[in-house]
């Protein structure tokens, strides 16, 4: 075949593919037979195979899976992945309603969703192709998974829409695939998957695309991140504009007038999900207007505008054989009944939670016991009830110890705490669960050093404290059980960039007491530098928004004792940075056109990319948002700006062109 015949036959092939595709995974409506798809696709990657010059991304081939990873790449979210709140009743789903309709003005309508029990995932189109696929991670951070998602056929490669969009949705395996996977799992003699969000989970981070094109995934797409197409003003709207553009989303979603209307899809679809073909935990509720979302905002973990409902919790009766101790990076002493295999929510559960010896003694647990335990949105299940009617007397009782399980050391209850608490600095169990915390996904985030390899370690007396991380060698590394040259490589690479992180990162790494990765945040922001934080009083603490009492009492005393000023001057010699690398708060004039401003973007912009107009807007000190409301301050204005544009007008706030923004760039010596 001729070039250019070959040319328009690939063309025609790769249409007509896309097509049968979108028809077979996204409107589930075949239209020609699997084997005539095949022949074709057979077809095209022959002729691709003779002219390679002329495979694109987009072209259907590149859904078999490439070359396997060396490993997943982090990628940073333009606009965090936020988690939702939790509603396990009608009650609380009142609340919801009524907290939203006092939060805003005019009547609220409500967008409702199934939850599907997958692994959320951000897709990034620029200029109409697939360019990037990522995990949620932490929700800042994530992992750069596009050759897995690639091969999801429901994902399109390619849309119509031009703009920088970001869409995100779960990725999920069908209880069919799912069923399938096991029984190959099984009669290759290896551990079944306990459910199908794990099996979805660990197809979509294998290094091999090909296995993860063989695990039969699937995809349902529920909202956006960045977004530089078209203005829209309700979640509804933008749904169906997603579907037009051949994404893939949930034909049972429904919008949802009254909050009565809510509670009936609810009720509606807690009988009816053992009849869907995937699995779902829960619905989650939105506020469906965009502007009224954006006037509710958001906590520090979550928004206000929308709630995840959690299914009633699955009871089941067990027998518990054990009760194990664990002492936290605090030192509080936790019971963990350690039970028969039994299923639960879908999954295999062998522990499940006693929280503390008031519990205990409540509960009147003892040791062989018929136990219920129940899974209602926690991880690990809890022991909520003895099935005493069933005891043969053989039972032991069971009583919390008074020293610890791993030092020995004298256990204390502190004032107003429940829990028994072991109080030495140097107890290996504390040491150990705080080096866990701090190579975490939300604190210093060393990719390769989990708890197995961190517990390898510790074991070997290759690292004690904090510091000990930063002197590790690769020989050192080699010798773990499983720790290859290459690996070994890749992780001391991991540890040397961990210093580039910013002051937030370490101090949510160090585990203070009541300091969260938001306090973190905050605390960076205001001080900028560890000694500015050590340093800092009581009253100058607390003066911080969001930093309370009981955060600064913990602050000031952590930064008195020796042994932590020691650690910091430690970790500052080798090389971790002290310092906050974001927008300084001090270094935003009173005066900067931007500062204490709430500003939004909108129409498309010649000079700058929305990422760089919101980063330019953000170190002068001002907040960008997605919405128009009574609360905006400037509306910076590209071409084919729309209905923000015209809300702006009607509420009379102030407008730009991106010319003004130019200024301000040039003015600030920001432009090349």
């Amino acid at each position: 075949m001729e070039r250019l015949e070959a040319e328009d036959r690939i063309a025609e092939l790769r249409n007509l593919l896309n097509r049968y595709g979108y028809e077979y995974y996204v409107l589930d409506k075949p239209s020609v037979p699997d084997n005539e798809y095949d022949l074709k696709l057979r077809e095209l990657i022959e002729l691709e195979e003779v002219y390679p010059d002329m495979i694109t991304p987009d072209s259907p081939t590149q859904r078999i899976g490439g070359k396997p990873l060396e490993g997943f790449k982090k990628v940073q979210h333009r606009i965090p992945m936020l988690s939702l709140g939790n509603a396990f009743n009608e009650q609380e789903l009142r609340d919801f309603a009524r907290r939203a309709q006092e939060g805003t003005d005019g009547e609220i309508a409500f967008v409702c969703e199934l939850k599907i029990d997958g692994l959320a995932v951000n897709l990034h189109y620029d200029n109409g192709k697939f360019i990037q696929g990522s995990t949620r991670g932490d929700g800042t951070v994530g992992e750069d998974i596009t050759s897995n998602l690639r091969t999801i056929g429901s994902v399109p490669l390619s849309i119509t829409e031009q703009g920088s969009i970001e869409v995100r949705g779960e990725a999920f395996m069908p209880h069919k695939s799912f069923l399938a996977l096991n029984k190959a799992k099984e009669e290759a003699e290896e551990e079944p998957f306990a459910n199908p969000r794990n099996a979805a989970a660990g197809s979509l981070r294998q290094l091999d695309p090909k296995i993860a094109a063989k695990r039969n995934l699937d995809i349902f797409l529920y909202g956006v991140g960045e977004w530089e197409g078209k203005e829209m003003t309700s979640h509804s709207e933008r749904l169906r504009y997603m579907h037009e553009l051949g994404l893939k989303t949930n034909p049972e979603t429904k919008r949802c007038k009254t909050i009565d209307e809510v509670i009936e899809y609810v009720n509606y679809w807690t009988e009816q999900r053992p009849n869907l073909n995937y699995e779902i935990d829960g619905i989650v509720i939105k506020v469906d207007d965009l502007d009224q979302q954006e006037e509710l905002g958001y906590t520090a973990k979550s928004p206000r505008w929308a709630i995840a409902y959690k299914f009633p919790a699955e009871e089941v009766v067990t027998t518990l054989r054990d009760i194990e101790l664990s002492v936290g990076r605090t030192g509080v002493v936790t019971p963990t009944a350690i039970l028969d295999p039994v299923k639960v929510a879908g999954s295999t559960v062998q522990r499940a939670s006693l929280h503390n010896a008031d519990i205990i003694r409540e509960l009147d647990v003892r040791i062989g016991d018929r136990v219920i335990i129940k899974k209602a949105g926690d991880i690990i299940p809890k022991v909520v009830r003895v099935v005493t009617e069933e005891r043969k007397g053989e039972e032991q009782p069971f009583a919390m110890p008074d020293h610890c399980p791993a030092c020995d050391s004298e256990l204390v209850h502190l004032e107003e705490e429940v829990a028994l608490r072991c109080v030495n600095p140097n107890c290996p169990a504390q040491l150990k669960e705080g080096l866990i915390h701090f190579v975490s996904r939300d604190a210093m985030n060393i990719d390769g050093l989990g708890e197995k390899v961190i517990e390898q370690l510790f074991r070997e007396e290759l690292i004690s404290q904090i510091s000990d991380i930063y002197r590790l060698e690769k020989d050192q590394l080699i010798q773990l059980e499983r720790m290859g040259e290459k690996s070994a490589s890749n992780l001391i690479a991991a540890i040397q960039q961990s210093k580039e992180n910013s002051l937030e990162k370490l101090i949510f790494g160090l585990g203070i007491r009541f300091i969260g990765s938001k306090a973190a945040k905050t605390l960076a922001e205001k001080f900028e530098t560890i000694e500015a934080i050590s340093s800092a009083t009581f009253e100058e603490l607390v003066a911080v928004d969001e930093i309370g009492e009981k955060m600064a009492d913990s602050v000031v005393k952590y930064f008195e004792e020796d042994k932590v000023m020691a650690l910091i001057n430690d970790l500052n010699q080798l090389g971790v940075n002290m310092n906050y690398n974001g927008p300084k708060l001090s270094q935003v004039s009173s005066d900067s056109p931007f500062s204490g401003k709430t500003v939004v973007l909108t129409g498309k912009m010649e000079h700058f990319t929305r990422t760089e107009a919101k980063q330019l807007i953000e170190s002068l000190g001002g907040t960008v948002t997605g919405s128009v409301s009574k609360k905006t301050d400037l509306v910076i204005a590209g071409e084919d700006a729309g209905s923000k544009l015209e809300k702006a007008e009607k509420l009379g706030v102030k407008i730009w062109s991106e010319d003004n923004l130019r200024e301000i760039a040039e003015s600030e010596g920001m432009e090349d």
